[in-house]
């Protein structure tokens, strides 16, 4: 059976990652040694990790003055290298789910953290418009796509201080002006990557100016200055980022993807909107390109588990929604090919007329 992969992460990825990164393992760049048992430091590695950061720069338009790293940690670790670095007095976060929270929490250790909207009261079902972000902060802090609530910012946001975004569900999904950023993080395990490698894209300038004693793994120059070779980096990860990146390019780069990814997610949105056994979860102008939350209507809820069966007979896998929202989700990340979106709107179409 097909299977369809809306799994939110560790998630799909292009085939010719997948097949690429098990030829390279059984045998890398001809060496005669697998991906897992070269050294980082071989020219061979060294040519990877070049042409990564290479492709990383061009594909976003990544300006001069910026360095792009390969880390380990995951997202979570940088919730506390971002204050580490950053943070000497305050900074401004803005709460729109979980992710943004456990940030918070974490900057809170550096000093002080200044909430300047939320949408906790609404279940983070909306992004918030109406706020005002400190002229004194160090740096304001977003989670540009929220995996477990659905919701999206769809632009670069002007701010008067160091714009810092966790983009881990979204990167590569859309066009960035990098230029309105400071930093940018992310896990790789959801547009790019197995699990194992964080990127981060940071403004070289405004590195060096807290007062604190930063540890040696924990400040940004000393990654930069080792071209994030400072300590053996997560080789396998790394080579398939690399893979993705071709992957991505040789399809017509970030404008073409955003196109697909757009016309995936409205294709699905028209279905929920459309279909009285459901109703999506999120304002309609934050929904998320990239992670799509809905539930069944109140009067055919008893159904919730009939159709997750149903769906998951016919090949759809990690559909089930969070559990703080419920329901369902659909990450239709970019390398979920348009026919699994198809699959399941037919699922959901077949399962109207049973009922």
């Amino acid at each position: 059976m097909k299977k369809c992969n809306f799994n939110a992460g560790p998630s799909v990825l292009p085939k010719e990652t997948v097949e690429n990164t098990i030829k390279a393992i059984e045998n890398f760049a001809g060496t005669g040694l697998g991906l897992m048992e070269v050294s980082h430091r071989s020219k061979e590695f060294q040519a990877v990790m070049d042409e990564t950061v290479a492709l990383f720069k061009e594909l976003l338009g990544i300006p001069e003055g910026y360095s792009v790293l390969f880390l380990g940690g995951g997202a979570s670790l940088e919730f506390c290298m971002v204050p580490y670095n950053l943070l000497e007095k305050k900074a401004a976060y803005l709460n729109t789910g979980t992710w943004a929270n456990k940030a918070m929490k974490e900057a809170k250790l550096f000093g002080e953290v200044v909430e300047v909207a939320s949408s906790k009261e609404a279940n983070y079902t909306y992004i918030p418009k109406d706020y005002t972000i400190p002229t004194d902060a160090d740096y304001f802090h977003i989670t540009t796509n929220n995996t477990i609530f659905g919701t999206e910012i769809h632009t670069d946001i002007d701010s008067p201080v160091t714009l810092v975004a966790d983009m881990s569900s979204d990167i590569f999904s859309r066009p960035v002006d990098v230029s309105k950023y400071g930093l940018i993080y992310g896990g790789a395990q959801k547009n790019l990557a197995p699990a194992g490698v964080t990127f981060v894209i940071v403004k070289d300038e405004l590195l060096g100016k807290v007062s604190r004693t930063i540890p040696t793994m924990l400040d940004y120059r000393t990654h930069i200055k080792d071209g994030s070779m400072f300590n053996t980096p997560p080789v396998v990860p790394i080579y398939a980022a690399l893979q993705t990146l071709r992957w991505l390019k040789d399809l017509g780069g970030v404008k073409e993807m955003y196109k697909r990814n757009r016309d995936k997610a409205e294709f699905l949105y028209d279905e929920i909107d459309r279909n009285k056994l459901f109703k999506g979860t999120t304002a309609e102008e934050d929904r998320s390109l990239m992670n799509i939350c809905f539930v069944m209507n109140e009067e055919y809820q008893s159904l919730e588990a009939e159709f997750y069966q149903y769906a998951s007979a016919r090949g759809m896998v990690g559909i089930k929604g969070h559990r703080s929202v419920g329901g369902f989700r659909a990450s239709t990340y970019n390398a979920l090919p348009k026919g699994a979106v198809i699959d399941l709107v037919e699922a959901m179409r077949e399962f109207e007329k049973a009922h």
